[in-house]
């Protein structure tokens, strides 16, 4: 008999078994992912929709009239409901509660249009894709940047980028007390940028601070990434990092840990100061 035509029962299973996997796996489809920022507006949006279908069934048993206060609590409710039934994090729940509280707070102060155009081009200018990238600005504090001073050698010189440097005290930090060391800073933010720079000339620092995506950098370059970020980044920096970080390099993250990667050390809470993590790659 020919051996190349003889196969044993287990070898056919297997071969069933991976072929209709395979099959499977064209007909399946993932579950698409919203980012918070989207989800908050339609939770808002359906927030809404609830409220008006709400007094329209009200006013077919009753004529009653609802005050805007009271519509206005009504809109918070849903959406602090229907956050929960998301499944958005917990402290969400509290934004949409207050976001429609506040719009309505702020109507009755009758503020000139100009004032609103001026927030809002502040908070674009500070948070500017926030919605994608799920990082908020939130400055570091000076015992973090000296905790983090420590850890750069300071027998040798070392490249090190900040990713998320915000206003840039980190960054010229390190660069202070490592003047043989080449720090740099990348901000995706214009307004944190922009004062950076503005300080880094001030103070003749030799920090250098980049506008842009970290995603856009290539990592093999540092011996330092120092990174603040939030938990929705992590997943991402620990892939990038793995992809292109050279052996014996530091990965650091201030507060958040990466999910099912324990850190080579960490540095413990200091008061209310949060843990850093260390990953020696």
């Amino acid at each position: 008999m020919d051996k190349s035509i003889h196969h044993s029962p287990l070898a056919f299973r297997a071969t069933g078994l991976a072929l209709k996997q395979r099959i499977f796996s064209r007909f399946t489809f993932k579950k698409p992912r919203i980012v918070p920022a989207a989800l908050a507006v339609l939770v808002q949006s359906l927030s809404a929709v609830a409220v008006f279908l709400s007094v329209l069934a009200v006013g077919l048993f009753a004529t009653m009239h609802f005050s805007t206060f009271s519509l206005v609590l009504m809109q918070a409710l849903f959406a602090m409901g229907l956050c929960v039934l998301a499944g958005m994090a917990s402290w969400w729940r509290w934004i949409h509660f207050g976001f429609p509280l506040g719009l309505w707070g702020m109507s009755m102060l009758h503020m000139p249009n100009e004032v609103y155009l001026v927030g809002f081009l502040i908070s674009l200018s500070l948070y500017w894709t926030t919605f994608r990238s799920q990082v908020p600005f939130y400055p570091s504090r000076p015992i973090v940047w000296e905790k983090v001073s420590e850890l750069i050698p300071s027998d040798k010189a070392i490249h090190m980028i900040d990713i998320g440097s915000g206003i840039g005290d980190l960054s010229m930090h390190i660069a202070k007390t490592k003047p043989y060391s080449q720090i740099e800073g990348i901000e995706i933010a214009p307004l944190p940028w922009l004062i950076s720079l503005v300080r880094a000339y001030l103070k003749n620092s030799t920090a250098i601070f980049k506008f842009g995506d970290y995603h856009q950098l290539v990592f093999s370059r540092y011996d330092v990434v120092f990174a603040y970020l939030s938990p929705a980044a992590m997943p991402a920096l620990w892939q990038k990092a793995q992809q292109e970080m050279c052996a014996g390099s530091l990965l650091i993250s201030y507060e958040f840990d990466i999910p099912g990667i324990k850190p080579s050390f960490c540095i413990e809470s200091i008061g209310k100061i949060p843990k850093i993590y260390v990953w020696k790659m």
